[in-house]
Order: structure tokens, then C-alpha cells, then sequence
């Protein structure tokens, strides 16, 4: 099993691109349209139930206009 998918099996948000989603006025469906994806994908990243690749996590935070590092949840 990944590590990814261990931490997210103990209920640890992994990413907050709903959150991001939402300071920046986007919606999952705008999104999905943008990076050529299907709607249902992108709606599994925002509820951590699965993660985009770092390839996409780059495509997603330029087309969102921010630092990558505001797609993580900050560790302790």
C-alpha cells in the first residue's frame, strides 16, 4: 500500500484543493473542464479519497495561480 493511501485509510486530509477551490471562487466542475479530467476524478481529490499526481498538482496549482505548497494541509 502507498504512503498516500495509508494516510488517507487513517483519515488524514492529504490535500485542500476543495478549500482552494473555494477562496478562489472555482468550482470542481470548472476544474475538471480546465485540465481535460473527468468531474467525478476531481470530486475524489477534493474528498482526499484519491490524489492527483505531482504532474497534475503542478498543472492544477498554475491554473489556480498559487504556490503548490498551498494545495498541502501543513504538518505538525
Amino acid at each position: 500500500m502507498h504512503k498516500i493511501s495509508i494516510l488517507y485509510t487513517m483519515g488524514i486530509q492529504i490535500n485542500r484543493l476543495k478549500s482552494v477551490l473555494a477562496e478562489k471562487s472555482r468550482t470542481n466542475k470548472w476544474l475538471a473542464e480546465t485540465l481535460g479530467k473527468n468531474e467525478a476524478t476531481v470530486s475524489r481529490w477534493c474528498t482526499n479519497e484519491n490524489q492527483p499526481s505531482v504532474e497534475t498538482l503542478y498543472q492544477i496549482a498554475q491554473v489556480l495561480d498559487i504556490d503548490i505548497r498551498e494545495l498541502f494541509n501543513r504538518t505538525k
